[in-house]
């Protein structure tokens, strides 16, 4: 009797001890699951039981300044995703086999992430309706519906393709700008992405209208450039044409301004490439070769074709410079226009020992006032000005026509003007600043000079963007113009404007005329570098000059072709071109004057 209480109570302690033992496991596995895993089981069980994406938002649309012509703008596509954790492992092979199919993409790929423990994958994003139509299809026959999602998406599109590449810019997979415009403005075209928030049963059924969240994106604003389609047209159609028929190895670029209030009418930089395929290297050579091209060498050719060289790069102005010149000597009342004699060009001027030469120093120029200088394009006159008007009195012009800061152009990647400091400049170093030789400023630098000039000496700040629209509302943010100091007055303006007149009309720049208008410029011819061999042409212009609503700039590097490399022969023709066809465009009245002179 007393054997068997004992072998009770033995089994009762054993139950206990079992009990005891069960107990302690539950809690620990109760507070594994509730404080150490707690977090992430709980994620997993979110991500079984809800459906969340992401509604990416339109950008807003880029206009031309009629605020009609669409630059760039948003079209709708597709993005298809999957819920991993809610397509059955039976369906995982099926649903990796047709999405890889439908798609072009690698199955192994896709099935890892089908296959994944997460709650959203992204397979395929921005593509046309006419391929998730055929998923969804798919879905219908084979009643396979859970865990797929089919969102409409956002992907950016160029109308005009290639026109004004190098200022609109493009966008990346992620829809954000990474050049030009598209970059600069980014945060005024980007809007705000929407959501989908939805909550499933264990099947992938939603649990009703309550169980989910839309929230809607928001389109971001509008932008209106100062870019005219027709006018940029334009300038590109007669660029391309000029390049390609002088050769001009490493492009060129053409700049047209409205002098008034620095609106860039046209920036033109060729070659052009198509912003619909930014990475599609435009160059015919490199095409040829691009295969056998590393990773580095590709990169460097795409930054290349993307570059835009009105702003980022810097060139020897040449003679185009003599304006400044000719300008600062004015307004110091060192010279006059028309004051006879008061130059003699021998050929070349000795500066501290230098001899520098007139271009034509085997037949110099004689005596000359300073528009036949001009006219002329003859260094040794403008040496002697800058010897006269002194290193500090130039430096304080240079700063007037912004030469020696950025101009602030609404773009990224503007390059700095190149200058030696005002302390180091000597009297050979100011002679050939002051003919526009050793040193280097931007074209935007060069015609933001010209419009100065051209504005009655007023100082004017070059943009591109005139407007902001709010895409909802239509409510519209004007973008003021602005202007700086004044440069010159506005006496020396008109003076300098009737000297660049007689330039075209009778001198150098002569190629440029428009029939029936008073067009003023000055031709440019320069090194691309010392010793290279290169030559970089130019011609800058303003019409009309009785009342200016124009300014250009031509800008050729390395012409090669049979045309030669001179300013007056390979850029005034174009530039001539440019302005007839921009003049007539922009309605302004021919001046009689000209008319009549021209039928004598």
């Amino acid at each position: 009797m007393q054997n068997n209480i004992l072998k009770l109570k033995r089994r009762m302690l054993v139950v206990l001890i079992g009990v005891a033992v069960a107990s302690v496991v539950l809690i620990g596995q109760t507070a594994n699951l509730q404080f150490v895993r707690g977090e992430e089981l709980k994620a997993k069980a979110y991500g079984q039981q809800s459906s969340d994406r992401t509604i990416t938002a339109n950008r807003g649309t880029i206009y031309d300044r009629s605020g009609e012509n669409i630059l760039a703008k948003s079209s709708t596509v597709q993005t298809v995703t999957v819920n991993p954790v809610n397509i059955t492992l039976e369906n995982k092979e099926k649903v990796a086999h047709i999405l890889a199919d439908i798609f072009e993409l690698d199955y192994d790929k896709i099935f890892k992430r089908v296959s994944k423990n997460s709650s959203i994958e992204t397979i395929v994003k921005r593509v046309d309706k006419e391929k998730t139509d055929e998923l969804r299809k798919w879905m219908q026959e084979n009643n396979i519906y859970q865990g797929i999602n089919i969102d409409e998406d956002t992907k950016r599109f160029y109308p005009e393709a290639s026109l004004a590449s190098h200022v609109i810019g493009f966008c990346g997979s992620d829809n954000q700008g990474l050049d030009g415009i598209e970059a600069k403005y980014n945060d005024i075209l980007t809007g705000q992405n929407g959501s989908i928030s939805k909550m499933i049963d264990a099947k992938g059924n939603s649990f009703g209208e309550e169980g989910e969240n839309y929230e809607e994106p928001m389109v971001g604003n509008d932008l209106i450039l100062t870019i005219d389609k027709n006018i940029q047209a334009i300038a590109e159609k007669y660029l391309e044409d000029v390049c390609i028929d002088n050769v001009c190895t490493d492009g060129g670029n053409v700049i047209i301004m409205d002098p008034r209030n620095g609106d860039v009418l046209a920036m033109a930089t060729y070659p052009f490439y198509d912003l619909n395929q930014p990475y599609e290297i435009s160059n015919p050579e490199l095409k040829q070769v691009w295969e056998l091209m590393d990773q580095a060498q590709k990169s460097e050719s795409l930054q290349g074709m993307w570059r835009n060289k009105a702003i980022a790069d810097t060139y020897e102005p040449g003679s185009t410079f003599k304006l400044v010149t000719a300008s600062s000597a004015l307004e110091e009342g060192i010279a006059e226009p028309d004051k006879a004699g008061a130059f003699c060009c021998t050929g070349g001027i000795e500066i501290a020992g230098v001899r520098i030469k007139c271009w034509r120093y085997y037949r110099p120029h004689g005596s000359e006032s300073l528009r036949e200088g001009l006219m002329n394009s003859c260094n040794p006159v403008f040496i002697g000005l800058g010897q006269k008007i002194g290193v500090e009195k130039y430096y304080h012009y240079l700063e007037r026509f912004g030469f020696l800061k950025k101009t602030g152009i609404d773009l990224y990647g503007e390059a700095k003007s190149i200058f030696l400091a005002k302390e180091k400049v000597g009297p050979v170093e100011l002679a050939t600043i002051s003919f526009g030789q050793r040193f280097e400023v931007t074209p935007i630098q060069m015609i933001t000079m010209v419009s100065t000039i051209a504005n009655k000496g007023v100082y004017v700040q070059p943009r591109l963007v005139r407007q902001i629209r709010n895409s909802e509302t239509g409510e519209v943010q004007d973008i003021e113009p602005i202007f700086g100091e004044r440069a010159i007055s506005e006496q020396t303006a008109e003076n300098v404007l009737s000297i660049m007149t007689s330039v075209v009309s009778e001198g150098t720049g002569k190629n440029a005329k428009v029939l029936g208008y008073k067009v003023g410029g000055k031709t440019g011819t320069s090194e691309d570098g010392v010793n290279t061999g290169k030559y970089v042409t130019s011609f800058i212009g303003v019409a009309p000059t009785n009342e200016p609503q124009v300014t250009i700039l031509v800008t050729l590097y390395n012409p090669t072709g049979e045309g030669g490399h001179q300013g007056g022969g390979v850029a005034a023709p174009v530039a001539g071109k440019i302005l007839n066809e921009v003049i007539q465009y922009l309605g302004i009245e021919a001046t009689e004057e000209i008319e009549e002179n021209i039928s004598q």
